[in-house]
């Protein structure tokens, strides 16, 4: 069996043994070559191909070394934003995990020497919020990307609209109770004596407006009629006083029914126009959007199985089964058949399972009717697309 055959057992060993990372001091980072023994780097450095870039190196070093760090800054970076997001981590965890992919740039080759340099130089430079603890240097990345700036600036108008409205419903308030009080007359207590026409006639008191009146009529008429008289006075006054009461009671149920009807106008509409920043639900169906992952992730449905921090879910793609984890920014909504079930997840009909009624194509916006909750069978029209999502 000849020395250079593929199959020989030695070529298979060194197979082996050339997959895995090696020692960092036999790295050539010019000519990206990995030796395994010192007796290996040593040939390599004697050879033919290592001295051509040398001297190519030797022109301009400098040029080298910033290509070699700006590659090393980007693919650290990527990794942090994709990996970790804007979490605080250990600047030693994301080293580990990027010098795990044996085609990495090694620092040797960048402008800093240690990972500490390199941690302080991101601070310093804006790209990351780093922190020294007892326990070592944490980073937190900080993402400038235009969506989330975007993103940001609508969460920030959102609140200033929900501020502006919680000011309005006060003054309204406000409002309301001023008008109650213009419309009432201030009525000022007249005192006066209590007179016995009869010293041996008792004398009943009722708190019930036009009762007393009544008593002293029958009173009266007790003296100088007879006892079925009595009782039809006595029946008449009974009837004026319910009905009198009725009237006033009416009168006053009309009146609050009227100020409270407004509020809870008012209060419904709010609830309508109310809106959150985040909107992702377990056993929702959603559309990855996202080209980072690759064309065959891409424009592909997936379910919700798990919502993490109200912004990121945990999502099972339809076709192929996979389960990935994605931020909201990433996914949209799905907008199933008329007849088909969804399920609210924005406004004042938040979690409300509904069925999709029709469409709008022209507004972007549907109608759909409620089928959970105390607002049964209700139908709300003109909810937007990305308010509703079809449920599985």
């Amino acid at each position: 069996m000849g020395k250079s055959d593929f199959l020989s057992p030695k070529a298979i060993a060194n197979r082996i043994k050339s997959k895995g990372l090696q020692k960092l001091r036999w790295y050539c980072q010019m000519c990206q070559k990995q030796c395994r023994d010192e007796n290996g780097f040593k040939c390599h450095c004697m050879s033919e191909s290592h001295q051509r870039q040398l001297l190519l190196a030797s022109e301009d070093p400098q040029q080298f070394m910033d290509y070699f760090s700006e590659e090393f800054r980007n693919d650290f970076l990527e990794l942090l934003r994709r990996r970790f997001g804007t979490k605080r981590v250990h600047n030693n965890i994301v080293y580990n995990e990027y010098i795990s992919h044996r085609e990495h740039i090694h620092m040797n080759a960048t402008q800093w020497e240690t990972l500490t340099d390199f941690t302080k130089w991101l601070g310093r430079e804006g790209f990351c919020k780093v922190d020294e603890t007892p326990k070592g240097w944490y980073i937190q990345y900080i993402d400038r990307d235009p969506e989330t700036i975007r993103r940001q600036q609508e969460q920030e108008k959102k609140k200033k609209q929900d501020l502006d409205d919680e000011e309005k419903t006060a003054k309204f308030i406000e409002e309301q109770v001023r008008r109650g009080l213009e419309g009432k007359e201030k009525e000022s207590p007249v005192y006066t004596e209590l007179n016995r026409e009869n010293e041996e006639e008792k004398v009943a008191f009722n708190l019930n407006k036009g009762a007393s009146t009544s008593v002293a009529a029958s009173s009266k008429t007790s003296s100088v009629l007879g006892p079925s008289a009595l009782k039809m006075v006595g029946g008449a006054g009974s009837v004026k006083r319910k009905e009198s009461a009725h009237s006033s009671s009416q009168s006053k149920e009309k009146k609050k029914k009227s100020a409270l009807d407004e509020i809870m106008e008012f209060e419904e509409e709010k609830k309508k126009t109310a809106r959150t920043d985040y909107w992702l639900q377990p056993e929702i169906v959603v559309k990855i959007v996202t080209k980072k992952l690759g064309e065959k992730y891409h424009k592909k449905k997936a379910v919700v199985k798990e919502v993490i921090d109200k912004y990121t879910a945990v999502v099972k793609v339809i076709d192929s089964g996979d389960k990935l984890k994605l931020d909201q920014t990433h996914l949209e909504t799905v907008i199933p058949a008329p007849g088909k079930k969804v399920l609210v997840l924005n406004g004042g009909y938040r979690g409300n399972e509904g069925i999709l009624e029709s469409i709008n194509e022209k507004n972007f916006s549907a109608a759909i009717i409620i089928e959970s909750g105390p607002l049964k069978g209700r139908r709300i029209e003109g909810i937007q697309y990305e308010d509703i999502s079809k449920l599985l």
